[in-house]
C-alpha cells in the first residue's frame, strides 16, 4: 500500500511539472507575439505618419528623373555644334544626368528627414573617390588627356601622324588611346597621355611636304658647277613646286671622301607615297645628270699613311727600309771578321 502510494504522488508531480512547462512555453510564445504586434503597430504608425513625406520623395525623385532626362537631350542638341565626337557627347550628357539624379536622391532623402544619411554618404563617396583616384590615376590621366585631345582636335582620323616615334595613319581616336596603322601593318595603340604630352606631327595640317636629299660628290668636281647642276637638275623635276619656296643647295660639310650637299625643295602633296615617290625620281634625276657629265659620286676611300710620321709613299718607305737593313748586315759582317 505504501509504495503504491507514493507511486502516485510521484505520478501527480510530474503531471505537475509538465503542466508548468507547457504554461511556461505558453506564456514565451505570447508573449513574442505580444512583442511583435506592438513593433508591427508602432511601424505601421510610423508609416502612416511617413507616408505623405514618402509619397512627396518619390515625387521628388520622378522630378529629378524628368529633369535629367531633358537636360540630357538638351547637352547633346547644344553641344553638337562644336563637339563632334559621339563619346564626348555620351559622357557629358551621360554626366549631367548622373548628377541631377544624385542630387534628386538628396532632396529625397532630405525630405525623408534623413539628413544624417546624405551626410554619411557624401563623406562616403568622398572616400571611395579619393581611394579610386589614386588606384587608377594612369587610367585618369589617360580619359582626360583623350577628352582635350577630342576637344581641341590636333588629329583626325585619316590623317598622317608622326609621335612618340612612330609614323602611320590614324584609324581610331578614344578617350583611352589613340590607334595608328603604320606603313609597314602594324596596328599601334598609343595612350592619350603620351600623345597629348609629346610632340605631334600631322602631316595633313598642310598641303606641302619638303624634301631634304643629302648628295655627296668627290673632292676632284668643281662645287659650283656641281650646284648649278643640282639646282637645275632638282627644279626639273615635275613633281617639285615652286610655290612655296625655291629649291636650294647647301653645302653639309666635307666628308672622308666626298663633299656633301643637301638639296632642299617641296612638294604639293604631304601623303607618304607621294613623299616617296618624289624622293625617288628627285634621286634618279640626279643620278642621271652626274653621269652625263662625268661627276662621281664617290665610294667611301681610306688612306694609309706609312712611316712614322704619315704621309710618306709606301715605295718610299720600302726603299728606306731595304737601305737600313743592307747597313746593319754590313756592319754585321766587319764586326765577324774582326
Amino acid at each position: 500500500m505504501l509504495l503504491q502510494f507514493l507511486l502516485q504522488a510521484q505520478q501527480v508531480q510530474d503531471s505537475t511539472n509538465i503542466t508548468d512547462a507547457a504554461n511556461q512555453h505558453i506564456d514565451l510564445f505570447k508573449n513574442a507575439y505580444d512583442n511583435l504586434v506592438e513593433k508591427l503597430i508602432t511601424w505601421f504608425k510610423l508609416l502612416v505618419a511617413t507616408l505623405p513625406n514618402f509619397v512627396l520623395a518619390i515625387l521628388v525623385l520622378v522630378v529629378f528623373y524628368f529633369l535629367a532626362k531633358g537636360a540630357k537631350s538638351l547637352i547633346n542638341k547644344t553641344l553638337v555644334k562644336w563637339v563632334d565626337h559621339k563619346n564626348i557627347l555620351d559622357l557629358a550628357s551621360q554626366i549631367v544626368f548622373t548628377v541631377i539624379v544624385l542630387l534628386g536622391g538628396f532632396f529625397a532623402l532630405g525630405v525623408l528627414n534623413l539628413d544624417k544619411t546624405v551626410t554619411s554618404l557624401l563623406a562616403g563617396a568622398g572616400v571611395i573617390g579619393l581611394a579610386l583616384s589614386f588606384a587608377f590615376q594612369d587610367l585618369a590621366t589617360n580619359f582626360v588627356s583623350g577628352v582635350f585631345i577630342t576637344i581641341q582636335k590636333p588629329l583626325r582620323v585619316g590623317d598622317l601622324v608622326e609621335t612618340n616615334d612612330y609614323k602611320g595613319i590614324v584609324k581610331r581616336i578614344g578617350l583611352r588611346a589613340i590607334d595608328i596603322e603604320d606603313f609597314d601593318g602594324r596596328y599601334i595603340i598609343i595612350p592619350s597621355k603620351e600623345v597629348f604630352q609629346n610632340a605631334l606631327i600631322n602631316y595633313n595640317e598642310t598641303k606641302y611636304r619638303r624634301i631634304n636629299l643629302a648628295v655627296g660628290v668627290s673632292y676632284g668636281d668643281n662645287m659650283k658647277e656641281v650646284r648649278k647642276l643640282l639646282y637645275d637638275t632638282v627644279k626639273s623635276v615635275k613633281e617639285v613646286s615652286t610655290s612655296h619656296a625655291d629649291v636650294r643647295i647647301d653645302f653639309d660639310g666635307f666628308g672622308d671622301s666626298s663633299i656633301n650637299f643637301v638639296a632642299r625643295c617641296f612638294i604639293d602633296k604631304s601623303d607618304e607615297n607621294s613623299y616617296k615617290i618624289a624622293e625617288t625620281e628627285i634621286a634618279t634625276a640626279i643620278k642621271e645628270a652626274f653621269d652625263a657629265n662625268d661627276i662621281m659620286i664617290p665610294f667611301p676611300i681610306r688612306t694609309l699613311d706609312f712611316g712614322i710620321r704619315g704621309g710618306e709613299k709606301l715605295d718610299e718607305v720600302l726603299t728606306l727600309n731595304e737601305k737600313n737593313n743592307n747597313g746593319k748586315d754590313e756592319k754585321q759582317e766587319g764586326k765577324n771578321q774582326n
